[in-house]
């Protein structure tokens, strides 16, 4: 359990430090296009030289053994793939106009979405739980955006937009990874979907290092490495290793991480203006991901106090 919680930790603040480097690598005179294609390209080889060197040193028959991807399955592995590439197009188009620190609290939003989207998908409302969850997810969202003072006109409409859009793209993610070959080998089925994102952002906002070589040496050594290794390959590896082993209800907790993560590097290395209200929006975020699961813990001791005392 306690390995679990280090993976997911990990991968969680592997994944929030993304924004502070993308904001570095725009300060540096570099475009969206050359940066969300440096990652995911360098992510993708990494997670296939990855899988290549660990099914060359697997010899013991005690590893875990994993159902071989079909056609279909691959096929599917790709297209859903293209979802990661899109929340990371948006994520990064946003940034071009707004904070990190907003930016990563407009991409939290697949929160709530989910919930929405579950109850579409079941024709049945949420949880109890969930339900009360939204109540200091949609305020502390307010809070942390600062509508409360500023209104949308502080905010700039396309970053606004952008920052939506990847917790849309997020969130039909995360609603499909779960369903789509469960039983493939984990690092297989994040090479093949961090392969369907690179293409999908190759495709829409073609990177000028594809004709420039010196560009692309460039890039990548001085952001393209760090981005690929923290987001498509360690962040997705922890995540993979770890959630197995908490449990999906602590692996979402642990994982909310990623936001005061983002919010903190934002503050300390890009020096961006980060105040009360925003902190306080973030702890409410928190505290509504963090409450489903306090109310299912309740909900079952409840239940097996109340079976126990029937018994007696």
């Amino acid at each position: 359990m306690l390995k679990g919680i280090i993976y997911i930790l990990l991968g969680a603040c592997s994944y929030g430090v993304l924004s502070t480097f993308v904001k570095l690598a725009y300060h540096d005179g570099f475009i969206v296009n050359d940066v969300v294609g440096i990652q995911m390209l360098l992510g993708a080889l990494l997670l296939w030289g990855f899988l290549l060197v660990s099914r060359l040193g697997k010899k013991n028959s005690a590893a875990p053994k994993y159902a071989a991807a079909s056609h279909k399955q691959i096929i599917l592995l790709i297209g859903l793939g293209s979802t990661t590439g899109l929340t990371g197009m948006f994520y990064y188009l946003a940034l071009q106009y707004i904070s990190a620190s907003l930016a990563i609290v407009l991409l939290f939003q697949f929160t709530w979405m989910g919930v929405l989207a579950e109850a579409i998908i079941n024709r049945r409302l949420p949880g109890a739980g969930k339900l009360l969850s939204l109540i200091p997810l949609l305020i502390g969202t307010l809070s942390a955006t600062n509508l409360f003072a500023t209104g949308l006109g502080g905010i700039h409409w396309l970053g606004f937009l952008y920052g939506l859009l990847a917790a849309v793209s997020y969130t039909i993610f995360i609603l499909l990874s779960g369903r789509v070959a469960v039983q493939v080998n984990p690092v297989l089925k994040t090479a093949l979907m961090v392969s369907g994102g690179c293409m999908i952002c190759m495709i829409v906002l073609p990177p000028a290092f594809l004709s420039d070589a010196r560009l692309f040496v460039e890039l990548a050594l001085r952001y393209g490495l760090a981005l690929a290794v923290l987001g498509p390959f360690l962040s997705t590896l922890m995540f993979s290793k770890g959630a197995p082993l908490t449990g999906s209800g602590m692996a979402s907790i642990l994982g909310a991480a990623e936001l005061p993560t983002a919010v903190l590097m934002s503050a300390v290395v890009l020096h961006e203006q980060v105040g009360m209200p925003h902190y306080l929006g973030m702890l409410l975020i928190l505290l509504g991901i963090v409450f489903p699961e306090i109310w299912k813990r309740i909900s079952i001791r409840r239940h097996t106090l109340s079976s126990k005392s029937h018994n007696q």
